[in-house]
């Protein structure tokens, strides 16, 4: 019972500090340490020493000797080289999972685009429920590479994966694109649950380059507004 309280209060750390990462709520950039979050969290130093070092092999935390963490900057070329993996990925995971999937797994990939539709319809939700939702979608990607049966595929996804879900919440929480989302993710386990591996492998790549396309307008609004105060300063 002891072990099993420890990796609940581990795996909620983690989620927790990765969370505020992933939102926003300590933006790119900026320096964190041990203490700090362990005072915010009101818990001991270990379990925050151990969620830093999983967001470090997330690569969301870079370690500094003697001075903490500091959160990953996101740019362009990073997004790129990240979203161009994930859509190579992602594709052929969906097809290896559509020739795969089991009556279990159709169920378990059903039961997850249940629990999206259950959070969108809160009403008047708070941001820790649209990163719940978040949560299922991304799982829903790293679920469909689990069946796939192909361990190190699976493994070099979830690591894509953990890389683009800053960039996936910028896109949902700006542009409003949860029905979207979901509707596709609704599409692509329709193809996975008819064994249509070809349809399913397409629709996967789509989605991915549709979540691309729209952070990349994001980002480059961003950046051209910076540059535009730069110039006029």
């Amino acid at each position: 019972m002891a072990k099993e309280t420890k990796n609940t209060l581990r795996d909620s750390v983690y989620s927790s500090l990765k969370a505020m990462i992933v939102t926003g709520q300590i933006p790119p950039g900026s320096r964190v340490t041990e203490s700090d979050i362990a005072a915010k969290l009101n818990v001991s130093r270990t379990p925050v020493r151990e969620a830093f070092n999983r967001l470090e092999r997330d690569g969301l935390v870079t370690g500094r000797p003697r001075q903490g963490y500091v959160v990953t900057e996101f740019d362009i070329n990073m997004f790129r080289e990240a979203f161009e993996i994930r859509e190579l990925l992602d594709g052929h995971a969906t097809e290896l999972a559509a020739a795969a999937a089991t009556e279990k797994d159709k169920a378990r990939l059903r039961a997850m685009l249940v629990e999206c539709e259950r959070l969108a319809g809160i009403p008047e939700r708070t941001n820790r429920e649209k990163f719940q939702e978040l949560e299922v979608g991304i799982d829903l990607h790293r679920v469909i590479a689990e069946i796939s049966g192909n361990v190190m595929l699976h493994g070099m996804l979830c690591g894509i994966l953990d890389k683009c879900q800053h960039y996936v919440w910028t896109e949902l929480l700006w542009l409003d694109e949860w029905k979207i989302a979901r509707d596709e993710h609704a599409e692509i386990v329709d193809a996975i649950c008819a064994g249509d591996a070809s349809r399913a492998g397409t629709l996967a790549r789509a989605h991915v380059r549709g979540s691309r396309d729209n952070v990349l307008r994001l980002l480059q609004a961003k950046s051209d507004y910076q540059n535009f105060l730069a110039k006029a300063s």
